[in-house]
Order: structure tokens, then sequence, then C-alpha cells
């Protein structure tokens, strides 16, 4: 959600690298930025309604700084809600991401002992309770430590002296990393925001804290106040990864991506895809596969590929809703979580809840160091590299052959997994190109020439939670009502719903399933829908064809996927939106 900034070093003026960092988060989602700078022992704020790159800013002198980019939570979208905040003697500034559960209370104390307040947001105390606590005699690494341990909820948070010339960093529940290059140190939500300046980072866990007086911070625990030494991690992503090129969109850049990001995704240590399929084969209390949003309906195509590929059994939950099936966890228990970033609050919760059940975790993400893969037994990387659209679709894609490597491993079939994802990887290189995205263009002009309202998309085994994912990406992107069904659901309610023009997307494989999926075709055919075929193979029931390659089921949770991407951009740039950064969204949702 908000993104986080902070920069120390001697040389440089920090606001370009601040603003400029800031810019990498956009994708993050945000209505409002702000930045502080240190510079001759005061403490300068610059704050805007808007994005970085729309809005004109003033300039700020100092080397040192915090920025923040506010997605409105507590208080709604104003210059004095924005970040950064002071306290009262205006020596103290603080950016913070997550949400403080017990502001209130804490709020009306400092009101009633005179501290004046500014903004109507929950962050806005920490800098007073920082006041609070220095007035009594303490430093402001033992300040910061003390009203960590009062405030409730998951959060982070960046602190700015002008006093000391210190700069601290805690982590309790949101992510912060650290970049360190030469005599500069970074300091960031996500990795992206120093990318270009250096790939040695240092994650904070939760439960600690840096204190930056030099370009060596030091690193402390929480709870007992003892220093404590962290590793220093060199990234392998780079810096045009993270950047657009030639493409008008990040999403479309991704989509295109593809092309490669599924063999990247291959590449996994056998060794160890045997081993967690062996804990998946011998868990005696039930496999659980757990995510949010598009990783959760990765979660449930998972169900389907398992049930075909190895003969097994799995579970699908939304992890906002593990919390209810908690009394089936034991140590014979495995959860498999799906997440792009690794730091989705629902996601980690649900994870404690695995944990404190004593019950195995695996991870399937994409960012290395999250605070997922760092509370897993095993991970794997989808090796997709940076996705800065908030509409999942590289990381989508990736995740979905990852689940289809593992489930191989489970039936003793690697290789032959493999191969079906190398030769699907072949196909989908030969699909993406430009008179396929053209024509998918095109049917995206018409729809949205038509100001299509509303869209249905229905398909059946694999292809039916695909449905379900092909909704959330037109939604997400072009604003149009679009639902999922199953197609054999279709006389259960749905088809209540269908009317002269009613545009309906059909996913058909080449599977036992294809005849019965034209069938539901044609009974929504013949009450005034029109069809988008997106299927190996042209039929006489289709207004518009979508051609996708030949393959099995399996295989067609990621082939079908993929023209549904293009279709969702499309449509969203044809309705002159932001495909990018859509309304009301983030990438990471790192807050409840």
């Amino acid at each position: 959600m908000c993104g986080i900034i902070g920069y120390w070093n001697i040389d440089n003026e920090a606001l370009p690298i601040l603003s400029g960092a800031l810019k990498k988060l956009e994708y993050r989602g945000y209505d409002s930025f702000g930045f502080a700078t240190l510079n001759n022992g005061q403490i300068y704020i610059e704050k805007q309604i808007g994005k970085i790159s729309e809005v004109k800013y003033n300039n700020i002198p100092g080397r040192v700084g915090i920025g923040h980019t506010r997605w409105a939570t507590h208080g709604g979208v104003t210059k004095q809600n924005s970040h950064p905040h002071k306290d009262c003697t205006g020596k103290i500034a603080v950016v913070h991401n997550g949400i403080i559960e017990n502001f209130q209370e804490l709020k009306r104390r400092l009101v009633d002992e005179g501290h004046k307040f500014l903004s109507n947001t929950d962050t806005e105390i920490i800098p007073h309770l920082i006041e609070e606590k220095l007035a009594s005699g303490l430093d402001l690494k033992q300040s910061v430590i003390k009203i960590s341990k009062i405030l409730k909820g998951r959060n982070a948070f960046i602190v700015l002296d002008a006093e000391t010339n210190e700069m601290i960093a805690i982590r309790n529940g949101s992510p912060l990393i650290l970049g360190l290059k030469d005599k500069e140190v970074f300091i960031a939500s996500d990795i992206p925001a120093f990318l270009d300046k250096t790939k040695e980072v240092i994650y904070l866990d939760d439960g600690q804290l840096a204190v930056i007086r030099n370009e060596r911070p030091e690193f402390y625990d929480i709870n007992t106040g003892k220093r404590i030494i962290k590793r220093l991690i060199k990234i392998d992503w780079n810096q045009n990864q993270a950047e657009k090129g030639s493409y008008a969109h990040f999403m479309l850049k991704e989509i295109i991506e593809q092309k490669n990001t599924i063999v990247a995704a291959i590449n996994q240590d056998e060794t160890q895809l045997v081993r967690v399929a062996r804990e998946i084969n011998n868990a005696t209390n039930g496999v659980f596969f757990i995510g949010c949003g598009t990783a959760a309906r990765v979660c449930h195509i998972a169900e389907y590929i398992f049930s075909k590929v190895a003969n097994k059994r799995i579970n699908y939950i939304p992890a906002s809703e593990f919390e209810n099936y908690k009394h089936f966890l034991s140590p014979e228990t495995l959860v498999i979580a799906v997440s792009q970033s690794g730091e989705t609050a629902d996601v980690l919760d649900a994870l404690k809840i695995a944990k404190s059940k004593g019950a195995k975790i695996i991870s399937i993400l994409n960012v290395i160091g999250s605070s997922m893969s760092r509370i897993s037994d095993y991970t794997f990387h989808i090796n997709a590299g940076p996705e800065k659209a908030v509409a999942s679709t590289k990381a989508t894609t990736s995740q979905i052959a990852v689940i289809i490597l593992l489930s191989y491993a489970c039936s003793g079939k690697i290789k032959d997994g493999e191969k079906l994802l190398m030769e699907l990887s072949g196909e989908i290189n030969d699909m993406l190109n430009p008179r396929y995205q053209e024509h998918i263009k095109n049917i995206a002009t018409i729809l949205s020439d038509e100001k299509v309202q509303n869209m249905f998309i229905i398909g059946r085994g694999i292809n039916y939670p695909l449905s379900l994912e092909s909704a959330i990406k037109i939604m997400e992107v072009s604003y149009i009502n679009a639902q999922g069904f199953a197609g054999g659901e279709l006389k259960h309610g749905p088809i209540a719903l269908i009317e002269n023009g009613t545009p309906v997307i059909v996913l058909v494989a080449d599977d036992n399933d294809k005849a019965k999926i034209l069938s539901n075709a044609m009974e929504v055919k013949s009450r005034g829908a029109y069809i988008i075929g997106i299927s190996p193979d042209n039929n006489n029931i289709f207004d518009y064809w979508i051609k996708t390659p030949r393959v099995d089921s399996v295989g067609s949770a990621i082939a079908n996927l993929i023209p549904i991407q293009l279709l969702s951009y499309y449509l969203g740039v044809a309705k002159g939106y932001n495909v990018d950064y859509p309304k009301n969204l983030a990438k990471s949702v790192t807050v409840n």
C-alpha cells in the first residue's frame, strides 16, 4: 500500500533521490505524497495531493530525508493528512505504513496533556509519543522501542530527528528494506525504490529496528534492546526489469514478458521439489493452499491441477478466511501460501495461525527475502522479476507454472511437468505476436464502443476458477462489472442475467469438458448473448474467436489466461483508464 523511502548520505541532495524513489513505488497506489529533509538542524516539509509525476512541489534542502506516498485510511485526502507528520517541537518527523488500531485512545490522552494535532491520521500520534518519551530523558532509540510496544496493529515507520541527525527505521508487520551503497543508506517499503542505486539489501524482520547515523546502520531487537547482526543479501533483479522501456504501460510489458517468465519459473531446485512433494504426499492432516485476490484464484486452480496430475486432494481457502479453519490444523498439516510480494497482511496472519498449530509452511513467491519467505519451511521463488502494474499478470502464470511442477513432482514425473511447461512456453512465445495483440485490441475497442457495462465468463474444470480470475482482471483494469461462473451452473441462476447484447467469454480447453462448455455457450447465445471464444479451435457459436495453443486442461490454466490479460489491458486503455494503477487498488495490501 503506502510507499516509504528514507535516505542518508553526505554528498547528495536528498529530495531528488526521495522523489525518484517514490515514483518507482507509484504502483503501490496512493492519493497524496510528502517529504521531510534535514538541513542545519531544521526539518523542512513539503506535501501535495496527487501523483508525484503530475503535481508540482517545492524544493527543500538537505542530504538526509524521508518520503511517503499515502493511500488514505484514517482521515481524508488532504495536505494536512499527508505524511510526514511532526511533533509539537518540529524536531521529529515520521512517515508510516500500516494502521494503529488503538490510536484514538492514545490521541485523546496526548490531547489532554496539551499536544496539538494538525491532521486526522493515526500516524500523527507517533511523533508526539516520541516527543513525550524524549522529554522524559530517553534517547531516540529508547523512545522508539518504548512506543513500539504501545502501538497495536501492523505497521512500520521511519523517524527523522533534527536534534541528533539520526534516522530510525522500525518494523512491526509492514515491510521495510535497507539498501547499502558506499556512503549512502536507503530505506524503503519495496526494493524497486532503490534498485537503480544498489542491489545489496538488508531485510528488517518484525520486532527489529535500524539506527542510521552514518553509512553503517546498527540493528537492534525491540524486545531485548540488544544489538544484532543482520545479513547482507545481493538480489539478482536488474533495473531494466523494473522500467517500462518502449512499452506504453508496465501491464503490457509484463504480459509480453511471459514469453520468458514461464521458462524462468521452471528453474527450480529439483531436490527441493521432490522433498516438498514428499511432504505433500505424507501430510496426514490436510494440505491447504492459501492466498488473496488473484493469488487466491491461483490456489483454486491448484485444486484442479493436483486432482488431475497427482490424483491428490488439496484444499483451497482464501487467506482472509483461514482463521475459520484453524481447528483442523496440526503438525501433520501442510500450508502452501501463494503471493507475489510475500507481504500480504491476511496471508501473514494466516501463516501465524498455522505456525501456532505447528503446521509446516511452504511459500510460492516472487520477492526474495520477503516476510513470507523468512517464516516458511520451504520457499519457491517464481523468478518473474519485478512486477509493477497493480494487476498481476506474469507473476500469476509463473505461480501456476510452479504449482504444475509440484503436482508432477507428487506423481513422480517432474520431467513430464518440465516438458509440458517448456512446450507451452514456446507456444506462448509464438502466440504473443503483434498481429495477435492487434486482434484482441480490436475486440476490446468494439466492447468499449458499445459501452458494455456487464460481462460474463464461463468455464469448466480448471477453466472455472480461471473464469473467476478473468473476472478479477476485467474488473480491476476496465471497471466493467464482470462475473465468472462454472458453465454447468448457468441454469441455476446466472442465465437469468443474459439478455440481448450481453458479452459472454467462453474458456475452452482441448479436454473432456470441451463439448459441455460449447453446449453452455449455445445456451447463452440462444438467449441473446454474443460469444467471445477463447479456444484452440474456432466454432460457429463464436461471434469473436481468440485462438489459444492446443494444450490439455492443465496447460490451459496458463494459455487461456494470457489473452484475458490482454483483453483486460486493451479494454482499460480504450476506456482511457490508467491501467497500471487502477482506482482504489494497491499492489501490495500490507494492512488488513
